[in-house]
This record gives C-alpha cells, structure tokens and sequence, in this order.
C-alpha cells in the first residue's frame, strides 16, 4: 500500500469503524446467529465481529464499491482506505466519490 502512494500529492487515510457493522446480513443467515439472553431471543441483522468469512466479505463488498477506483486513486487493505491524488486540486473532487459511495 506504501508504495501505491508514490508520486501522489495529497493522502487521506481513513480507517473503517465498526466495519462489518456496515454490511446486512443474509436474511436466511440471521438466524444462524442467534443467541438467548433472560430478555430474550436475538439474532443480528448486520455482521457482527468474529465470524469465520467476515473479514472476505467485508473486503469484497470494497472491492465491489471502488471497483474502478482501485490502484489509481484508491487503496483498500483490510479496514483501511487511501485516498490518494495526483493533484492537490484533485483531492476535494476524488473523497466527495469516496464518501458518496460509501452512503
């Protein structure tokens, strides 16, 4: 990813919070994650951490998003984001697609 960035004049780092929080679970799949408490029976409707494929699907959902993105003005590794720009000017421009595909 360091390497990725060479050459370009302005970075921003970002940095997924509760990133697996982001992604609904499959309805036939909810179930699968349910647990009882003494108020009740629940199941999570998004993916909680810990879960064996989380962490595949999480990263196939970035790569879905910023699929033409990818390699030339951003980098995505695990829970981190890069944007990155050639031009400073650019930058403004490039992280309102970011955020605008991360609604």
């Amino acid at each position: 990813m360091i390497d990725s960035t060479t050459g370009h004049a302005t970075l921003t780092f970002m940095d997924g919070s509760s990133r697996y929080n982001q992604i609904r679970m499959n309805l036939a799949d909810e179930e699968l994650t349910a647990f009882r408490t003494s108020m009740g029976i629940y199941c999570y409707k998004v993916m909680p951490f810990g879960l064996k494929n989380v962490g595949a699907t999480y990263q196939r959902a970035m790569q879905k998003i910023f699929d033409d993105m990818l390699h030339k003005n951003v980098e995505c590794y695990v829970d981190d984001l890069v944007v990155k720009s050639v031009k400073r000017k650019d930058h403004p421009k490039d992280l309102c697609v970011v955020f605008e595909r991360l609604r």
